[in-house]
């Protein structure tokens, strides 16, 4: 760690060795561009809010932003690492070869309307309570931007934006990075709404997600119950052998199931269960650690419930690997753009949200976050961590909601597709292009987010823990 700290220290001395004025117009040209096809990207963002479609059922969304980006002079290739939704756009030709990637899909369940009141849009829909509405729309913008940079003369080299799909559930980059469809950028950007603005240090944490279907015997609960076998006592057993298990575990494990099926009628010994398992950990190491005891107490309630069972494993992630480096780059990039202010109208929407989910009135905050100290996992994951584990990634968050209000919910639904997410939109849009700029006019800055991802990798080789074959819809 010592030689990353000193790294850092010897290269980020050659950002200030740019020449300024050239690189103060050059960042201006990618802002106008920004803001010349900012009515069409909020258009676009507003499309896909509306659309809100789930995991692998993204085609309208993926059709937006496809469409856009080959009216933009991309060459688009539809349908990569055999994943309907999935594509990737790119412009220019040799090195460096810098990648963005943007995700579109909808949570389950939180459709809600354009207001800062609950009040669904259709009742049970989805709903973008994670803002992807906005990730991938900002993300394409930043490209068009560099694209037209590229095309102008200005800089040399590739572009190449990824749709990434299925994020919210299976972790559709998984399959993409098994495909090799990272392994030749230089660097890869990412961005993601938050509830402030702040230049991401810090690592996700790693998980594995599997299913497991409990086959018993059915037979009269009163009659004749002798003759059955219960699928649903061996899910009972396996539950109280994961919560008996949550005092053995790290602090900074997570254990988490929801209960699919679990029989029909209170009259009937039930022949079949089923439950999903997602295991959390700080790293893939770990997490497997907590798969592996997963798996014995799985075997064992089915054993001491006399009924056979499955074990699907649906995908695996690993913890991301963060770049402090590039974080370095894009703090220089926020402060020439400047804090994102609200009309008051703005604050009074983002206050009675939090005042409806019960939370400290707040506002939204658009104010720059110094960096923090690069920090191990505090909760989410991603499968931007796949990427990073094969590619060096810079990464981003902008405010897009009500400041610590509840995420994946409808008060955040009810922020992407109004002005508040927006103005965050257009700003990592902005954010991720001037940094990409910084990256290609300098090669020494590339070197330095590269040497930083090596060191920080070490000698872990990567390996994709999903099932063959493609993606499937989660039954």
């Amino acid at each position: 760690m010592k030689k990353i700290i000193l790294f850092i220290l010897i290269l980020f001395v050659s950002i200030s060795s740019y020449s300024q004025k050239r690189m103060s117009k050059n960042k201006k040209a990618l802002i106008s561009s920004i803001e010349k096809h900012k009515k069409e990207l909020i258009k676009i963002s507003d499309n896909i809010w509306k659309a809100a479609e789930p995991a692998l059922l993204e085609f309208k969304s993926s059709k937006y932003l496809s469409d856009y980006a080959e009216k933009n002079g991309f060459t688009v290739k539809k349908g990569v690492a055999e994943i309907p939704t999935a594509f990737i756009a790119e412009y220019g030709s040799g090195r460096p070869i810098i990648g963005i990637m943007g995700e579109f899909d909808a949570n389950l369940g939180i459709s809600q309307k354009k207001q800062p009141t609950k009040e669904p849009l259709v009742k049970g829909a989805p709903g973008h309570g994670c803002g992807h509405n906005l990730f991938g729309t900002a993300s394409l913008g930043a490209a068009v931007a560099i694209k037209e940079m590229i095309e102008s003369g200005e800089i040399s080299g590739t572009v190449r934006f990824y749709g990434t799909p299925a994020e919210e559930t299976i972790f559709g980059k998984v399959w993409m990075v098994r495909e090799g469809l990272f392994d030749d950028l230089d660097v890869c950007m990412d961005w993601h709404p938050a509830d402030e603005i702040e230049a991401s240090t810090q690592s996700s944490k790693a998980l594995v997600d599997f299913r497991l279907k409990f086959f018993g015997d059915a037979a009269h609960a009163s009659g004749d119950p002798w003759n059955g076998n219960s699928a649903v006592d061996a899910m009972e057993l396996y539950t109280t052998g994961l919560n008996y298990y949550r005092e053995h575990i790290r602090p900074t494990a997570r254990i988490h199931y929801d209960i699919e099926k679990a029989g029909d009628v209170v009259n009937v010994v039930p022949d079949y269960a089923q439950i999903w398992t997602r295991l959390r950990e700080n790293d893939k190491a770990n997490v497997n650690i907590l798969y592996e005891r997963a798996k014995k107490m799985a075997k064992g309630a089915s054993m001491m419930a006399n009924v056979d069972y499955e074990l699907n494993l649906i995908s695996g992630i690993y913890e991301i690997i963060p770049n402090r480096f590039g974080a370095e780059i894009i703090q220089k990039n926020f402060e020439l753009l400047g804090e994102i202010e609200y009309t008051d109208d703005e604050i009074n929407y983002a206050n009675t949200i939090l005042k409806e989910t019960g939370k400290e009135l707040k506002g939204i905050d658009g104010k720059i976050k110094p960096i923090k100290p690069t920090l191990p996992a505090q909760g989410g994951s991603t499968d931007v961590g796949d990427v990073s584990q094969v590619v060096p990634v810079v990464r981003l968050g902008v405010t897009t909601a009500s400041k610590d209000g509840p995420w994946h919910s409808w008060a955040v639904v009810a922020c992407t597709g109004m002005s508040i997410g927006h103005k965050g939109m257009i700003y990592a849009s902005k954010s991720l292009a001037m940094t990409m700029l910084d990256l290609y006019k300098n090669p020494k800055l590339i070197e330095g987010v590269k040497n930083e991802f090596l060191e920080r990798k070490g000698d872990k080789v990567y390996v994709a823990q999903i099932p063959p074959g493609p993606p499937k819809l989660i039954d």
